[in-house]
C-alpha cells in the first residue's frame, strides 16, 4: 500500500515550524477510546486548536486495542472493569511498517492515520504492535493504556518514543521540534542523541511538558532494567548517565526529560512554582516556564447559551441551562432509576478517582452531609462520576462506597462511563462544579474550564488553573484552603468545614434567594473562561514561548 503524507491544510505562516507532538493518550471524540482522563482531554483539545489555527503540527500516539477500560456495573450496581476490543474503520492503514528494538528483540510497528477532516484535528498517527508479524508478547504492548505490568508500560514508552521518531523516517514531513507531552515518550530523547551525539543539538529540537507533581507521574526506574528493555536504544548506561547527569541506580524520567529538553513547562502558574521547588536543587535543568492548560471551546462550549449571553437574554440563558440539565437527568434516570428535578441546584463531582482529589469530601462530616442532603428550603441533587485506575482497589472501593450510599437517597446518583460524551452532559447539567483537591496537588485541572463553558459555576479549592481564574463571589466561589504543611487528616477536616460553610452560607442561598444574581455570576463565569482558557490561547503560547524559542 502506498501512503504519501503532506500536511493536509494550508499552514498559517505564524505557525509554520513543523512540530511533532507525542502523547500517550488523546481524547479526540467519544468513538475513539484511546484516553484515560485529563492528559488525554488536554491532548485532544490541543490537536483540535492546532487544526483551527492551521498550525504545522502532527500528533503521534498509540492505538490501544482495549483502550483504557470500559467502566460498567456489576449486578449490585457497583463498578466493574471491562476490557473490550475496539475497532475503528475511520482510521487509515498507512501501510507503513518498521522494526524497533524492545528487550533486545526486533518488534514490528505499524502506523495508522486519523485525517484532520474526520474530527477536525491536526493530523494524528497512531502506532500499534498488534499485527501478525509479532509474537503474542510483543502484540500485547499496545493492548491496554497504562498496563499494570511495568515491563509492558516501558515497552509502550519505547513504541511511542522510538517508534514515533522512526515514523518520520518514512514520511516526507520532518519535524523541527519534538514535544514530549509528559515523559512517557522519553526514549525519543535518546533517539535524538543517537542521531546527533550532542546534547546541545537535542535541546534545539526537544521541549517537555510536565503535568503533575504526583509520584505516579514522575516515575523512577532501575537503570539496568531500562537498558535491558532497550529503553535507551543503542546507548550504554554510562552514556545515559553522562547526558542526563543522573548517577544513581534509578532514572527519574521527569528529571531526564528536563535535562535533555530545551525548555520545560508547567501547566499552571502554581504548578510551575511547585516544579521549581521540587527540582530547584538540581543542576543542568532547562528553563521552566508556565503555559496554563486549556480546553477547546469549539468542542466543549454550549454555543446556544453563549448566543443568549451575548444577546443579554438571561431568560433564554436559563431555559437553555434547564434543558441541558434535563438531558443529563435522562442518564441519571436510565442508570439509577431516579428522577431529578431541573429546578433544584445540582452539584457534580466528576473527575479521575485519585486520592488527592478527595471525591468523598462531601461525606467527611456525616452530620453536615445529612443537613445538606435533607434541606427542604435549599434542596440539592448530587452526582458523582469518574473512572478509577482499573486495579486501584482503594479508589474502586471509594467509588463503590458512594454507589452504596447513594442507593438510600433519591437525590444522590453515581454514574458510570465517565468519558467524553458523559463529561459533556455532566458539565451541561451541573449548576455547581465542585473541585476539592488537596492544595498544591492539582497541577492544573481542566474539567472546570469546560464546565464553565456550559454555565456550571466553579466552587473550588484555589489550586491549579482555578487560582488564575476564580474571582470569589464574582464568577464562582473559592473554598478557603488549609495550610498544605498541616497533616493530611487536619487538612481534610479544615477543607471539609470550609466547603460546607461555602455551600450552606453562600452558594445555596444565592441560587434560591437571588436567582437573577446567580445568572449574573454564571454569565460572568462563561465570559471570563473563554479568552484565557480556550485552548487556542494555549496552542499559540506553545509556538510563541517554546517551539520558536529553540533551534
Amino acid at each position: 500500500m502506498s501512503f504519501t503524507f503532506t500536511h493536509p491544510y494550508d499552514i498559517d505562516p505564524a505557525f509554520s515550524k513543523p512540530v511533532a507532538y507525542f502523547s500517550m493518550e488523546y481524547a479526540i471524540h467519544q468513538p475513539l477510546k484511546i484516553y484515560a482522563g485529563g492528559l488525554g482531554f488536554l491532548s485532544g483539545s490541543h490537536l483540535r486548536s492546532a487544526y483551527i489555527l492551521k498550525q504545522n503540527l502532527v500528533g503521534v500516539g498509540i492505538l490501544w486495542k482495549y483502550g483504557y477500560y470500559d467502566q460498567v456495573r456489576r449486578s449490585d450496581q457497583t463498578m466493574d472493569v471491562l476490557f473490550q476490543e475496539k475497532t475503528y474503520h475511520f482510521l487509515q492503514d498507512t501501510g507503513i511498517q518498521f522494526t524497533i528494538q524492545i528487550h533486545g528483540q526486533p518488534v514490528w510497528v505499524k502506523a495508522y492515520y486519523l485525517p484532520p477532516e474526520i474530527f477536525h484535528t491536526a493530523p494524528l498517527f497512531l502506532l500499534t504492535t498488534d499485527i501478525p508479524e509479532n509474537d503474542y508478547l510483543a502484540r500485547t504492548t499496545c493492548y491496554k493504556l497504562y498496563d499494570t505490568e511495568l515491563a509492558a508500560r516501558l515497552a509502550a514508552d519505547i513504541v511511542l518514543g522510538f517508534g514515533g521518531a522512526r515514523l518520520f523516517e518514512h514520511l516526507n514531513w520532518k519535524p523541527a521540534v519534538y514535544h514530549l507531552n509528559e515523559s512517557h515518550a522519553l526514549p525519543l530523547a535518546f533517539y535524538l542523541y543517537q542521531q546527533y551525539r550532542n546534547t546541545r543539538e537535542v535541546k534545539k529540537r526537544l521541549v517537555f511538558t510536565n503535568h503533575t507533581p504526583e509520584a505516579a507521574g514522575n516515575p523512577e526506574t532501575d537503570m539496568g532494567l531500562l537498558h535491558e528493555m532497550s529503553f535507551f536504544g543503542e546507548l550504554s548506561i554510562d552514556e545515559v548517565r553522562q547526558i542526563t547527569h543522573i548517577d544513581g541506580p534509578r532514572l527519574n524520567h521527569t528529571l531526564a526529560a528536563m535535562r535533555l529538553a530545551g525548555i520545560t513547562n508547567g501547566v499552571s502558574q502554581l504548578h510551575t512554582q511547585t516544579l521549581r521547588q521540587m527540582w530547584g536543587r538540581e543542576t543542568q535543568l532547562s528553563p521552566i516556564i508556565a503555559i496554563t492548560n486549556a480546553q477547546d471551546a469549539q468542542y466543549w462550549a454550549n454555543h446556544a447559551m453563549y448566543e443568549a449571553l451575548h444577546a443579554g437574554d438571561l431568560t433564554k440563558l436559563r431555559e437553555l441551562k434547564l434543558a441541558a440539565k434535563r438531558k443529563l437527568f435522562e442518564v441519571v434516570a436510565d442508570q439509577c432509576g431516579k428522577l431529578f428535578d431541573e429546578q433544584i441546584l445540582t452539584i457534580v463531582v466528576a473527575r479521575r478517582f485519585a486520592g488527592y482529589k478527595r471525591m468523598n469530601l462531601l461525606l467527611h462530616d456525616w452530620q453536615k452531609f445529612q443537613e445538606i442532603i435533607h434541606h427542604t428550603t435549599y434542596p440539592v441533587q448530587i452526582i458523582w462520576a469518574g473512572k478509577p485506575y482499573p486495579t486501584d482497589g482503594a479508589a474502586i472501593g471509594l467509588f463503590n462506597h458512594l454507589v452504596q450510599i447513594s442507593k438510600s437517597y433519591p437525590n444522590c446518583a453515581v454514574l458510570t462511563g465517565y468519558e467524553l460524551s458523559l463529561s459533556k452532559l455532566l458539565k451541561g447539567g451541573a449548576d455547581v462544579w465542585l473541585n476539592v483537591p488537596r492544595l498544591t496537588r492539582e497541577a492544573s485541572g481542566t474539567s472546570g474550564m469546560s464546565a464553565a463553558m456550559n454555565g456550571a459555576v466553579n466552587v473550588s479549592i484555589p489550586d491549579g488553573w482555578i487560582a488564575e481564574f476564580l474571582k470569589d463571589g464574582v464568577n464562582g466561589f473559592v473554598i478557603p484552603a488549609a495550610d498544605p504543611q498541616l497533616p493530611e487528616e487536619e487538612i481534610d477536616r479544615q477543607d471539609a468545614q470550609a466547603m460546607y460553610t461555602t455551600l450552606q452560607q453562600r452558594v445555596l442561598p444565592l441560587y434560591y434567594e437571588n436567582h437573577t444574581q446567580w445568572l449574573s455570576l454564571m454569565s460572568r463565569s462563561m465570559q471570563d473562561v473563554r479568552p484565557q482558557f480556550d485552548s487556542q490561547r494555549m496552542a499559540k503560547a506553545y509556538y510563541e514561548q517554546m517551539y520558536l524559542q529553540i533551534g
